[in-house]
């Protein structure tokens, strides 16, 4: 018998069970089929009507013409050019063939790594897990949250008290108080938490978890999970309990994330990046949980993975041999990710762990956040390189550098428009694609309430947001290539009032 208490399910069963899918809670199967013939279909459908676009064409396009029409003192120019057919069957059948082919690369690569029997190379993979494990009892699950800290007196308090509020509540919380001058420390130790203090560290939260993790991973068994949780971020209600389930009932998972959603407040600004945070977490359920990222917001780690993952460091993936984090990474969380990837092992988000972020207060802390996150996942993956577990990855970033020239030459063709003509013309080919573009935008934020959708539903200022983005990612590659010294902010109050501290 193993700790997961499912006593009823035959052991030999539940793991074929678990080799026939590459999801702990796998759909139906008739789901699965819905799916493949989806692909099948887009796939044959893509490629009818390529073969049209590229078919010779009979005769020449008919050109419009731009006319008038008065609506009461106005005069409206419009013009009904549109692209050629041809040219809008290409475009469509480009993009359905695109995300065909990643969507089964995508799963046939999971599929393999999952199922993969080579313990040299995916020691974490669900197979060997499950046979290492077979008929051992490791115990009740217990939760130990470490929350790296670095001046975080503002929001300590509020983080450890969601905490304490779970049910049920984790069994041990750490506050790993890295090179703290502020009340952070004295916070902590009056809500009668434990306190681990970093000694000379030099690597920010990377190297401060590095040091509680050599002292507490050695004393827990393979049900004594580890949670990471930052400072700035609140669990919501059943949390805990819910990838407790999750742990407890599939024992070859080696990982939990939290879907990050974006605290109230600060404006405009601030309801960008919950729409933002909003759209992710749909795209995660759309992926039926699948994680792209565990977060540093909150994600729960079982021993196995992090032990697994620090003594492969230096042999088969990136790092320092025995340290659990690469103090190399920007991004700490992506990089470990990859790691747990790289190594076989099985994560997943349900939509049941949700956790409350904060969010930047300002467009220049938006843009220290996002260009070292941005900065940091390419060098990860410069780091890796193309790897099966990295393909889904780097699409991801030949999309954000194909929206980047899309969004950008958009905008400049409305702007040399506006400036080469006397008039403004419409063209309703355009406008009815602007339309089907806000609803998308309108439809994919509507869980966010009202303020969603209505920032959702005016187009432009998004596309602006989403422009920002692309330029923030445009400067981390330049420095990138230029090979520019990148620095850690971090947000903070000073008397009342936020600013972003830059360190060495």
């Amino acid at each position: 018998m193993t700790s997961s208490g499912n006593a009823g399910i035959d052991r030999d069963e539940e793991e074929r069970e678990l080799l026939r899918d590459d999801v702990p809670h796998r759909p139906p199967s008739a789901w699965n089929r819905v799916v493949g013939i989806f692909v099948l279909g887009s796939s044959v459908l893509a490629a009818a009507l390529l073969a049209i676009a590229v078919a010779p064409e009979a005769t020449p396009p008919l050109q419009s013409r731009a006319r008038e029409v008065s609506v009461g003192i106005w005069e409206v120019f419009y013009d009904t050019q549109a692209p050629s057919y041809r040219s809008v069957l290409a475009a469509v059948a480009f993009a359905l063939l695109i995300a065909a082919g990643v969507a089964v690369l995508e799963r046939r690569i999971a599929n393999r790594y999952r199922r993969s029997y080579d313990r040299i190379a995916t020691p974490l993979a669900p197979r060997i897990v499950m046979e290492a494990t077979r008929n051992e009892f490791a115990g009740p699950v217990t939760i130990t949250v470490l929350i790296p800290a670095h001046n975080e007196e503002d929001c300590i308090g509020a983080t450890i008290a969601s905490l304490e509020s779970q049910e049920p509540p984790p069994h041990r919380i750490v506050v790993v108080a890295d090179n703290c001058t502020d009340g952070t420390v004295g916070i902590a130790r009056e809500a009668g938490v434990e306190v681990f203090e970093t000694v000379g560290n030099t690597h920010k939260k990377a190297g401060a978890l590095n040091q509680a993790l050599e002292q507490m991973l050695p004393g827990q068994g393979d049900n004594d999970l580890l949670m990471v949780m930052d400072a700035d971020t609140v669990l919501d209600a059943g949390f805990l309990a819910e990838a407790a389930r999750r742990m407890t009932a599939d024992r070859a998972l080696m990982a939990v994330g939290g879907l990050f959603y974006g605290e109230d407040g600060k404006g405009v600004l601030g309801q960008f990046q919950r729409n933002e945070y909003t759209r992710y977490a749909r795209e995660l359920g759309r992926r039926r949980g699948r994680v792209f990222v565990l977060t540093g917001t909150a994600s729960i780690f079982r021993p196995r993975a992090l032990r697994t993952v620090a003594a492969s460091r230096g042999v088969l993936i990136p790092g320092h041999h025995g340290e659990v984090y690469d103090t190399v990474a920007l991004t700490e969380d992506n990089e470990l990710t990859i790691a747990l990837k790289s190594l076989g092992g099985l994560m997943v988000s349900p939509p049941g762990c949700t956790v409350v972020t904060e969010v930047m207060p300002s467009w220049r802390a938006l843009w220290n956040q996002r260009l070292r996150w941005q900065r940091g996942a390419l060098e990860n993956l410069g780091a890796y390189g193309m790897t099966p577990q990295t393909f889904r990855y780097w699409s991801q970033q030949l999309g954000i550098a194909y929206g980047s020239i899309a969004v950008s030459t958009y905008l400049i063709l409305i702007l040399l428009m506006l400036l080469a003509l006397d008039v403004w013309i419409w063209f309703p080919f355009w406008v009815g694609i602007g339309l089907v573009f806000t609803m998308e935008r309108v439809l994919t934020v509507w869980k966010g309430g009202w303020r969603a959708r209505i920032l959702g539903a005016t187009l432009f200022p998004e596309m602006g947001y989403a422009l920002f983005l692309n330029v923030v990612f445009i400067k981390g590659v330049l420095d990138i290539t230029l090979r520019r010294q990148a620095s850690w902010k971090h947000v903070t109050t000073v008397g009342g009032r936020v600013v972003v501290v830059e360190e060495d």
